[in-house]
Formats: structure tokens, C-alpha cells, sequence
């Protein structure tokens, strides 16, 4: 099994934050490098204007614009949230663009130690991602509100994690068309059994360990198995569901019987469930922001 293959199976046994359909076009990138093409798409990293030969995100013609609004003595740091959410950069974020919890969590880290920043904006567009590292970074959010304001705009999708970290802000606003929730946790076993015996390959995993090869692609999974996986599944799913209930001054009973129940809302339907605090644009939220701070900068 070369190293694709590899990844392949670890990202359909990972525990998913994330919607289906994103973590479907992955696979279908993977897959393509699997039959030796280059990656199909970066969708997930919007590459906006050249300038000096080198991309600039439009994120950061976005901050430029803000920041030019704004003034230029400090304030409000803004941190992108854009993309997949996965716990270290590497080969996902490279091919179809992310944040990584760990750069997320030292840019976050940046703002809360620059004495020239008051208040910080979360600037949301993910559909979620692997849980791994999410609820340390939910913590970090929640401990940073209780120094400086925090504030998650959605522009436009907080889905499953990217809900999950939004929610530990004081404040939710979403655009109009914005879209939040996607409050669940899946995971997913692939059994290649059946297409393994139309080919004729039978495959013997020799192993040690009594639960060593569990859950492995090459047989169909047990009842004992599958309750394992449902188990893990449920466990992540609790630790959601309390850390929405934290961020969000609810109790936990309300976020699985409310809040989408696993439905991403849009932005009039998330505001009456309890989702979202207020719909208004990214200039919105600054203005109101820069009424309080006299100015914006952006934390590296």
C-alpha cells in the first residue's frame, strides 16, 4: 500500500467535523492522484490579484481594504478561518487549501500578546474538518474571550468545526447568505471485499494485537466493530455539542434538540435557532467593531 492509499484510508476512518460533500471532493483529489494525475482543484484557497509575481489571498486583499477603513495604529487583529480545518498543515492544506489548528492557535496567540490589539474578528468560510485539535483550539478561543473581545463573522459558511470554533466567540454575525451549524460527527468504512473477489485478490493480514487490524478495508466490519466506531463517533459528538453549549450559553440538551440537529441553517433560520447573534456583513462588523477600537490591524 504506497502512501495515497494510505492517507485514503486514514481520512475515511478519521472522526469528521466536516460536510459530507467536501469530504467527498477530497477523496475525488486523492483518487486522482491515485491514478497519477495532479489534484483536480484548490477549492478550498482562494487565490485572488498577482502582485510582484507573487499570489496574495483575498484574504489579505480583504484585510487591506478593512484596514484602509479602519485606520492604521492597531486594534482589532482579523484571523482567517477559511477552508478545511485539520490539526497540522500538510499535504490536504497544500492541495486544496485550510487552516491548521496549530497555526491558527499561534496567530491567535500573536494577537492576545500585542498590547496594540483590543478586540479580535474571526473571519469564518469553512465547512469543517477533522476534530482532531478542534476542541484544544475551542478552548484557546473561549480562554482569549475572557480577556479581549472576540467576534466570528460568517462569511459565509461555519459548518460542523468551523461552527464548532465560532461558537467559543462572544458573538456570532452572519452575511445574509451566510450558512452556520452542521452540529454532528461522522466517520466512514470503506469495505473493498466484495470488488477485491470480483478481481480475484484475497487479502491475509497477518497481525498481532487482538483489535490491531479492526475496522481494516478488506472485510465487511463486525457488529462489535461498527459499535466501537459508533462509540468514538458519539464520544466526539458529546464534545461538540458542550462546547457549543458553553459558547453559546445553552445547555447541552438544547444544542442536540436544537440548533439544526445536524443541519447547516441559513442565516434568518440560524439567528431564530439560536445559531447566530446577528446577520450583517464583514463592514458591518468592523464599523461597530472600529466604534470601540480606533483602529485595525491583522496578527501574523
Amino acid at each position: 500500500m504506497d502512501r495515497y492509499h494510505a492517507i485514503l484510508a486514514e481520512w475515511l476512518n478519521t472522526p469528521w467535523a466536516l460536510r459530507r460533500e467536501v469530504l467527498q471532493a477530497h477523496v475525488r483529489v486523492l483518487a486522482a492522484k491515485l491514478a497519477g494525475g495532479a489534484p483536480a482543484y484548490r477549492a478550498m484557497e482562494d487565490e485572488g490579484p498577482i502582485n510582484g509575481g507573487e499570489r496574495i489571498s483575498a484574504f489579505e486583499a480583504r484585510r487591506r481594504d478593512v484596514q484602509a477603513m479602519a485606520g492604521n495604529g492597531g486594534g482589532i487583529a482579523v484571523l482567517p478561518l477559511h477552508g478545511t480545518i485539520v490539526q497540522r498543515a500538510g499535504m490536504m492544506t497544500e492541495w486544496c487549501g485550510g487552516t491548521s489548528t496549530q497555526q491558527f492557535g499561534a496567530a491567535l496567540d500573536a494577537a492576545m500578546a500585542d498590547e496594540t490589539v483590543g478586540q479580535i474578528l474571526i473571519d469564518v468560510d469553512s465547512p469543517g474538518g477533522s476534530v482532531y485539535g478542534v476542541q484544544e483550539l475551542g478552548d484557546q478561543i473561549a480562554a482569549a474571550r475572557k480577556v479581549k473581545p472576540v467576534v466570528a463573522s460568517v462569511n459565509s459558511l461555519a459548518a460542523s468545526a468551523g461552527y464548532w470554533l465560532a461558537a467559543q466567540a462572544h458573538e456570532i454575525v452572519s452575511i445574509k447568505t451566510g450558512t452556520s451549524g452542521s452540529i454532528g460527527i461522522y466517520t466512514a468504512h470503506e469495505d473493498m471485499s466484495a470488488a477485491l473477489e470480483k478481481n480475484g485478490v484475497k487479502v491475509t493480514l497477518v497481525s498481532a494485537g487482538k483489535h490491531k487490524v479492526d475496522g481494516n478495508p478488506f472485510e465487511p466490519l463486525s457488529d462489535e466493530q461498527r459499535a466501537v466506531m459508533q462509540e468514538r463517533v458519539d464520544t466526539f459528538y458529546g464534545m461538540f455539542v458542550a462546547d457549543v453549549a458553553r459558547g453559546r450559553g445553552v445547555t447541552p440538551a438544547d444544542v442536540r434538540k436544537g440548533f439544526g440537529e445536524g443541519r447547516a441553517l441559513l442565516a434568518d433560520d440560524a439567528k431564530a435557532a439560536g445559531l447566530i447573534d446577528r446577520i450583517g456583513t464583514v463592514d458591518d462588523t468592523v464599523r461597530r467593531l472600529v466604534g470601540k477600537s480606533a483602529s485595525l490591524t491583522r496578527a501574523h
